[in-house]
This record gives C-alpha cells, structure tokens and sequence, in this order.
C-alpha cells in the first residue's frame, strides 16, 4: 500500500474533523429536543392528577410492548427498531390537548356531568390541532411529528368503534394509538390520583383482558398478557414519591381555590 502524502492528510483531516462536528451537533440537537419535549409534558402534567413519573411509566410500558409485538406477522413491518425509538420518544406529548380543558373540569374530583364529558372529549382534537397548526406556521414535518399526531388524536379511540374524537374501528386506529391506548389505560389504573387510589396489577390486567376486542386490539391484549410482569416492574421502578402526591395535593387544591373565587 503506497504512503499518504501530507497533502493528502492536510486535505482530508479538516474533513474528517468537521463530519465529526456535524455529527455531534446533530446528538446535541436531537438530546435538546427530547429533554424539551419532556418538559413541555411535565408542564401539561402539572395540571392533571398525574405525576412526572407518569410520563417515564408510560413510555417504557410502550417500549416493552412495541417490543414484544415486534416478532407478530401483523406488525412486524410497521415496528421496525427506528420506528419503535420514534414512537417512545414521542409517547410524553400524548396527551398535550389537555392544557386546552379548563381547570374546572380537568381537575374536577367527582363525576363529570354530560356537557363537561364532551369538553372533556375534545383534548385530542386540541393536541392533534395545535401540532397541525405549528406544522402549517413553521412549513414542515418530520416521521416524530406524524407519530405524535397519531397517538395525541387516536388514544382514546377503541377497537370497537365506541372510543372519540374520530370513532375509528378495529386496524383503522394506528398501530402506534393502539399501542398508546393500553399502556395509558393500564397505568390510569394502577396509579393513586388525588381523587382515588389505583387498583394491584392483577385487577388491572384482569380489566384490560376483559377489553380484549371492545377497547383493545386483541393482538396486542394478548402480547400485554405474555409481558405484564415487565409492566409491573417498570411500575415499582418509577412508581410515585409522597413529594410527588403532596405537590399533585397542594396543586389541585390551589388551582380548585382559585377556580372558585372566579
């Protein structure tokens, strides 16, 4: 093999050493943009009856499945490694539509009456909205911003056509909301909220299998079965603090305070 010239070296080191800049600015942006994403969630979360670690359960929980699915000849295609990495890092914007509901009803503690059921019905609507909106403003999109749409507008649709805003049934519902939909009803149900405590893991799956074909794709109910203990653990791993339910307490009854000196 000939000797490389200094020339060439001189030529090719500049080169070399700004593709190496690129890439690492291209790390630092994708970094900056993911811890943004998940503190403009836990800004959202903050008026809910959820905690932070809300956010870090879920998105494992979508992690896990999306993983085990991966091996179904049904989803194969669809949850290839890059998708399921788009999918997780979009999971903390899911539910952004709920800082569009009003205090009164986001943070009521008892049932909701039928008129502050259909506002209440509308936060996909408002989500998938607002990301539209700032597509249209900003002239363009990229495969997280199609995720995030999917999941924020088709996480309370059903399997069996009952769910809302769209009424959507069976594969109509994207892979990802369907995805979405059993890993945010399972962790509503085991969570202590201010206004109730949550159900153990065994009721919780007991729930979920009995939704196998209303609310859930059946599919995926079946894979939830075969890995609920890996949901358990990641459950124990970032389950709620007492700081974290006193900051929900002190949250919920200052804005309630507030709501009624109105």
């Amino acid at each position: 093999m000939p000797p490389v010239s200094p020339a060439t070296v001189s030529a090719d080191a500049p080169q070399a050493r700004a593709e190496s800049m690129s890439s690492a600015t291209s790390a630092e942006i994708q970094d900056a943009q993911h811890v943004a994403v998940f503190a403009m969630a836990t800004l959202a979360e903050q008026r809910e009856s959820d905690t932070e670690s809300h956010i870090l359960r879920v998105q494992n929980y979508v992690r896990i499945l999306a993983n085990q699915l991966q091996a179904h000849p049904a989803f194969a295609a669809t949850l290839t490694p890059a998708y399921i990495s788009l999918l997780c890092n979009s999971v903390p914007l899911y539910d952004m539509g709920s800082v569009g509901i009003p205090d009164r009803i986001l943070l009521k503690p008892g049932r909701l009456s039928p008129d502050e059921l259909a506002i209440m019905r509308t936060h996909p609507t408002i989500g998938h909205q607002a990301i539209v909106r700032a597509e249209k403003t900003l002239g363009r999109s990229s495969p997280m911003l199609t995720l995030v749409k999917e999941i924020v507008l088709g996480h309370q649709e059903k399997w069996d056509g009952s769910g809302y805003p769209q009424g959507h049934i069976g594969t109509q519902i994207p892979v990802s909301a369907r995805i979405m939909a059993i890993a945010d009803v399972y962790d509503a149900l085991i969570s202590n909220k201010v206004y109730k405590d949550g159900v153990p893991h065994d009721k919780a799956v007991g729930v979920i299998f009995g939704e196998r074909g209303g609310h859930f794709d059946p599919d995926m109910v079946d894979a939830f079965i075969e890995i609920q203990d890996d949901f358990a653990a990641v459950a124990e791993r970032f389950s709620d603090t007492e700081a974290d339910m006193q900051h929900k307490i002190e949250y919920m009854a200052n804005a309630i305070a507030e709501q009624a000196s109105l």
